[in-house]
């Protein structure tokens, strides 16, 4: 196998994998008080998130950023914890250009801390530090694609309950915020790094 196609596969692999569940949460979470309407933003969002990721990919790679893995794990469901927390006191404001920016950029903060787990797994990887372009290119692509995919189905998932099922977006937008926090608040407490 070509090592671009196997580093996105790699990459795609992890963001899916279901062990690794707090990065779907927290994409779930980050799309719950989008609707599908809103599709141009949850890409951006997205991408932002990504872009965050690929930067920490790039530095901790090269050895030039260093964070211990109890920090990062704690850390990561906090991220979690403040977008639900975000998603439930600024609900009317989401969409707003100005909070729209507001959101980008908190995007691509939580993006910078998980990039850190997944530098961790990338860095195992990768032989040649100096060789690093064609694994970062193809394992973040195959980041950015598994996170598209997970995105299209939680958005498919609220298309569903939103306009099928007539539920309304404020109680669906309380129901994965509230779940999402809950489940942050028990992974917090496991990792705790006290």
């Amino acid at each position: 196998m070509h090592p671009f196609e196997f580093y996105l596969k790699l990459g795609f692999e992890h963001i899916a994998n279901l062990a690794g569940y707090d990065h779907i949460l927290f994409l779930v979470v980050l799309c719950a008080v989008y609707r599908i309407e809103q599709w141009r933003k949850i890409l951006i969002l997205v991408t932002a998130f990504t872009i965050g990721h690929s930067v920490t990919l790039v530095l901790v790679s090269l050895n030039i950023l260093s964070i211990p893995s109890n920090i990062i794990k704690f850390l990561i469901p906090l991220t979690i914890f403040l977008t639900a927390l975000h998603n439930v006191i600024g609900a009317d404001k989401i969409g707003k250009s100005v909070k729209m920016k507001r959101n980008y950029a908190m995007a691509l903060f939580f993006g910078l801390i998980h990039g850190m787990d997944f530098s961790n797994y990338f860095k195992a990887l990768i032989m040649d530090p100096s060789d690093i372009v064609i694994p970062l290119l193809g394992f973040n692509i195959g980041i950015e694609l598994g996170q598209l995919l997970i995105v299209f189905f939680v958005v498919g998932i609220a298309f569903l309950f939103l306009h099928m099922l007539k539920v309304k977006h404020r109680e669906w937008n309380l129901f994965i915020s509230g779940a999402a926090a809950g489940m942050s608040v028990i992974s917090m407490l496991e990792n705790g790094f006290w």
